[in-house]
C-alpha cells in the first residue's frame, strides 16, 4: 500500500520555480503510476500531471509548457518541476497513486498524500 508525503511548498514570487517531492514509504512506488493534483478551497481536485510506472508523462493541456513531472524509482521518488509560476497557481498541492496504467480523473487514485502549499506572490 502506498504511502505518500508531499514536501517542497512554500511562498515564491511570481515568475519563480518550485520542486515538489512525494516520497512513498510504502513498498509499491515502481508498480503504481503516479500524478499530482492541485487543489483551491471551494473547488474540486485538479489533475496537473501524471506519470505510469514506466515513465511515461502525460499533462494538463494548459500546464504542459510549465511543469514537468518525474520519478525516481530507486528512491521512492516522484517529482514536480513547475515554473514560470502565477498567483493563479497557488493552491494544495496533491501526489497520489493509481493501479490505472494513465489517468486524469481522481477517483482512479488510490492512494493521496497529505498535500503541500504552494503560495504564489504578485
Amino acid at each position: 500500500q502506498a504511502q505518500l508525503s508531499e514536501s517542497g511548498g512554500g511562498l515564491v514570487q511570481a515568475g519563480g520555480s518550485v520542486r515538489l517531492s512525494c516520497v512513498d514509504s510504502g513498498r509499491t512506488f515502481a508498480s503504481h503510476s503516479m500524478g499530482w493534483f492541485r487543489q483551491t478551497p471551494g473547488k474540486e481536485r485538479e489533475f496537473v500531471a501524471g506519470i505510469s510506472w514506466s515513465g511515461n508523462t502525460y499533462y494538463a493541456d494548459a500546464e504542459k509548457d510549465r511543469i514537468t513531472i518525474s520519478r525516481i524509482n530507486l528512491r521512492n521518488t516522484l517529482y514536480l518541476q513547475m515554473n514560470k509560476l502565477q498567483p493563479e497557481d497557488t493552491a494544495g498541492y496533491y501526489c497520489a497513486a493509481t493501479r490505472e496504467t494513465l489517468s486524469r480523473a481522481p477517483g482512479q487514485y488510490h492512494a493521496w498524500g497529505q498535500g503541500t502549499q504552494v503560495t504564489v506572490s504578485s
